[in-house]
């Protein structure tokens, strides 16, 4: 990015936070803009996408803010497909003040309809040839974009033993961990999913905790760098997340509360083994829900008291949204442990 919006760097250079003596947190404001600078950046250069061009993308937030803020600085049309389940009031002004243009799909399961969203994407690019799909669930830039924060990591901390990060697209967990593992080949990568995500091999179906999971699979998912998946439900997120809050004043959103979650657990476990946990965004997106107490108390199984340990599955499978299981994933391919 030019020198006049170099302040981006900011929102995407994380904190690092230290949770426990061998937990460390990479806290990001707006983790999403280092792949959207990173891909505008990479398109721009390769001739993909021209001076003013318009770039269309599919998305279910901070993505698509992310690639709202380049676009209004680099000066691109931006238009975003979501689904009518993931739209936000404030969160829609703040995206329109951009400058970005919403198309809204309606999304009848529940599920961000992520397959309706890319069909109406593809339809749209036969009218506009000229536009640029940075493609963030398959395009191996979205991953190659977190060689900074591997880089980061390794310049605060040294060797890292295990990394902990949510799965959406596969770009921050895979792309990170891959870059990590080829420096520490016995690195444990620990992926965070949501019950009826399909990325681990849950059927398709309506997910109450966002900003990880996923109802298509990306190429950008590197099941065989994982060697454990834990589906954590939306209620142990939430209460994580004012945890986090209340002990370490992090106001996050309820993907790192899955995450720190999970990390939380195993750095317990092994004393040892130093172990950075990725926190993708802050809260203020969702103070309107999960740090909003009234909205709280509207939900079946709330207040929800913070699981001590997951349930180890010996066959995948989704539970309620109070649960947290795990499965020993043994950096295997999908079709290794989930037969179609």
């Amino acid at each position: 990015m030019n020198g006049a919006a170099d302040y981006l760097r900011a929102f995407e250079t994380p904190r690092f936070a230290c949770l426990s003596p061998n937990l460390y947190a990479a806290s990001f404001s707006l983790m999403k803009l280092l792949p959207a600078r990173y891909m505008v950046d990479r398109a721009a250069a390769s001739g993909r996408l021209e001076r003013g061009g318009h770039i269309i993308e599919t998305t279910s937030g901070t993505f698509g803010l992310a690639m709202a803020m380049v676009c209004a600085i680099r000066q691109y049309q931006l238009t975003l497909v979501t689904a009518s389940t993931l739209t936000e009031p404030r969160f829609t002004r703040r995206l329109e003040q951009l400058g970005a243009k919403q198309v809204i799909i309606e999304d009848p399961v529940g599920d961000g309809n992520q397959s309706g969203r890319l069909e109406h994407l593809r339809e749209m690019l036969h009218g506009h040839e000229s536009a640029y799909w940075p493609r963030q669930y398959d395009c191996a830039d979205n991953r190659l974009a977190y060689s900074r924060l591997a880089d980061l990591a390794i310049r605060s901390f040294g060797q890292i033993d295990c990394l902990v990060g949510c799965v959406g697209t596969g770009g921050s967990l895979c792309g990170t961990g891959q870059f990590l593992r080829n420096l520490f080949p016995d690195l444990s990568i620990l992926a965070v999913d949501t019950h009826r995500s399909v990325l681990f091999g849950h059927p398709a179906g309506k997910r109450m905790l966002r900003g990880l999971g996923n109802s298509i699979l990306p190429e950008n998912v590197l099941h065989q760098l994982i060697d454990e998946v834990h589906w954590v439900g939306a209620l142990p997120a939430y209460a994580m997340a004012h945890a986090l809050v209340r002990e370490h004043a992090l106001f996050v959103g309820p993907s790192s509360g899955a995450a720190a979650l999970v990390a939380s657990w195993y750095a317990k476990r092994n004393p040892d083994a130093k172990t950075l946990v990725i926190m993708a965004d802050e809260g203020h997106r969702y103070q309107d829900t999960i740090h909003n107490n009234i909205w709280l108390a509207s939900l079946p199984g709330w207040p929800c008291q913070i699981p001590s340990e997951p349930v180890r599955l010996d066959r995948i499978a989704p539970a309620e949204e109070t649960a947290w299981t795990t499965y020993p994933w043994g950096r295997r391919a999908l079709n290794e442990i989930v037969q179609s």
